[in-house]
């Protein structure tokens, strides 16, 4: 194994051809593809690259395909319970679709729930609750909250938001995902009520993510008035590129529904993340309060 103390691109370029598995967050990826020298050739003997810890964009999904041959194959996990789902290795099993996290792992049930707990149909979005032998028993010497974070049946709340099928949009179209693929539209805590109504960032920052100039975002909401919240962009523009928030704001008023259009965008250089390269949301939170 060869281990980095950060993601240095003239270190990924001289080992890369050495490596056949790559593990990475999601920028990793972004950053590898901003480097022109990084192509086919520096992943020779590479057969599987792998992305967790937090969303990978659709764009950066098929961009790395066309760059370098390879699908990279997204799953989803936590501390609490390890791997969960997983897009499938062997294509035999299925296709890797971007945008989602494939399939449960043997032996992991997975289950998808409104407020109330009862099941939610195919491509509808609940809460993520999960089982199986790989699941934590509980936090150390914090019994309240283990308590607090198990179902009455024994199943573990994850705390994210997602969906069983439905369907991946994109400027492309919609395409249709298999009923047992999940997908994850963001956590719990994460979720905007806005004039009563729920919004869900991931929803908003995927229309955001495939505008022109723009790299990535990050949609949160904000204390309002009157509609108790209000929804809020932060982006992070391409090299060179020249963005306007009004004619941002424009473009989503004809895309998505009224209420889900941010009431304000703000254009920063990067986003903060943890040492995962998960976006701090809460940090965008604090910053942009007050619209």
């Amino acid at each position: 194994m060869i281990w980095t103390p950060k993601l240095d691109m003239a270190q990924v370029l001289k080992f890369l051809p050495r490596s056949t598995v790559m593990m990475g967050v999601p920028t990793y990826y972004v950053r590898m593809l901003q480097e022109p020298r990084f192509d086919d050739d520096s992943c020779r003997r590479m057969r599987l690259f792998v992305s967790g810890s937090a969303p990978l964009l659709l764009e950066t999904f098929e961009e790395f395909r066309k760059r370098t041959g390879h699908t990279i194959l997204e799953r989803y996990g936590m501390s609490e319970t390890v791997m969960l789902v997983s897009n499938p290795y062997d294509s035999a099993l299925g296709e890797r679709i971007g945008g989602t996290v494939g399939m449960p792992l043997p032996g992991v049930s997975v289950r998808v729930v409104d407020g109330d707990g009862k099941p939610s149909a195919i491509g509808e979005i609940g809460n993520i609750e999960v089982t199986g032998p790989n699941v934590f028993k509980g936090y150390w010497r914090m019994p309240e909250k283990t308590k607090e974070e198990f179902t009455a049946d024994g199943w573990f709340k994850t705390g994210d938001v997602g969906r069983f099928g439905g369907a991946i949009v994109s400027q492309a179209g919609e395409r249709p995902v298999p009923d047992n693929y999940v997908t994850i539209v963001g956590r719990s805590k994460d979720l905007i009520i806005s004039g009563g109504y729920n919004v869900y960032p991931k929803e908003i920052e995927s229309f955001i993510d495939e505008m022109p100039g723009v790299a990535e975002s990050a949609v949160i909401g904000v204390p309002h008035a009157d509609f108790g919240e209000a929804v809020v962009a932060v982006v992070v523009k391409k090299p060179g590129a020249d963005l306007d928030e009004t004619a941002l704001i424009g473009t989503l008023k004809d895309r998505i529904a009224n209420f889900k259009v941010p009431k304000r965008v703000h254009v920063v250089e990067e986003l903060p993340r943890n040492t995962m390269g998960k976006v701090q949301k809460n940090v965008l939170r604090e910053q942009f309060a007050v619209l």
